[in-house]
């Protein structure tokens, strides 16, 4: 198997664990346990399984002041802001409009990849990202869309969620080529998850941990294990194999894996326009992950 091919796989495992955890989180919050305390759980749940893998496969240090402090602006644009502010936002707007706003991240993962990495910009890439954020707004496009003055502090936030997320793909991607996938994730996480504890502790003494049953208690390891620890290792080391407009890319899968979980279990049918915009959307991420040809080049 191709190191390219293993990318793409990683980026699609990423994409379908996302597109399961908008379900799956909300079995979870805020009944159970309120957003910004499932956010506290999740990062230290991830801090321990990173901290216990990087001790046993990795053991690699931090040289450098300079590395630390990126590490912690990661921290706060790839952990703190990015998680706060979708599930604060989400819980102000409605999924349909987060869903939308979300995909508009690959669009600012390329405009910083221009201006901060230099990476090239052809015409296919371009042609690529609008046919994946067309296809993605039709595929979400709905009776229960509603932009309006009740959501806008919601959508504002979702909004700034993607451009801190896109930010974070580039700022990440250094770091990334200088140390291995774990060490980044780990220290990344350890900062992260210092920063949301005054955010998540007082809805976490609220919790009533007793009456949590079996069930939500196997959503919040999967929102753990899966939907935290295996997609950011999995995004850390595709990003340092691959382009970052490429991984941003990805985002677009993720209404077209939703869509397919919804049908799965009943709660969506599959229609022809769904499958004609699930198709551009896979037409747009293979174009973006064009390797570059220079005569192309914008």
């Amino acid at each position: 198997m191709t190191k390219s091919t293993k990318v793409h796989l990683s980026l699609f495992l990423v994409s379908l664990i996302y597109a399961a955890t908008f379900s799956i989180a909300k079995e979870v919050m805020p009944y159970y346990i309120k957003p910004m305390g499932l956010i506290t759980i999740r990062v230290w749940g991830a801090v321990s399984l990173l901290w216990v893998t990087h001790f046993l496969f990795v053991k690699e240090s931090i040289y450098g002041k300079k590395d630390f402090l990126m590490l912690l602006k990661c921290a706060v644009f790839g952990v703190a802001a990015n998680m706060l502010l979708f599930f604060k936002g989400l819980a102000i707007t409605t999924p349909i409009n987060a869903a939308i706003l979300m995909v508009t991240t690959p669009l600012f993962v390329a405009f910083f990849s221009f201006f901060l990495l230099n990476e090239k910009v052809t015409k296919l890439k371009v042609i690529g990202l609008c046919f994946g954020v067309f296809g993605a707004i039709l595929l979400l496009l709905g009776p229960s869309l509603s932009f309006n003055s009740s959501t806008l502090w919601g959508d504002v936030m979702v909004m700034t969620n993607a451009i801190i997320y896109a930010y974070y793909l580039i700022i990440a991607k250094p770091l990334l080529h200088k140390y291995s996938p774990l060490t980044v994730i780990k220290w990344t996480f350890f900062f992260g998850g210092l920063l949301v504890i005054p955010f998540g502790f007082t809805e976490l003494k609220e919790v009533q941990w007793q009456a949590i049953p079996n069930s939500i208690w196997s959503a919040i390891i999967f929102l753990i294990i899966g939907a935290t620890y295996i997609t950011y290792v999995l995004n850390a080391w595709a990003l340092r194999n691959a382009n970052a407009t490429l991984v941003g890319a990805y985002i677009y899968l993720q209404p077209v894996l939703a869509t397919i979980i919804a049908v799965s279990i009943g709660k969506d049918s599959l229609t022809l326009p769904k499958v004609l915009f699930s198709l551009l959307i896979f037409i747009g991420v293979y174009l973006v992950g064009l390797p570059n040809d220079a005569k192309s080049k914008i």
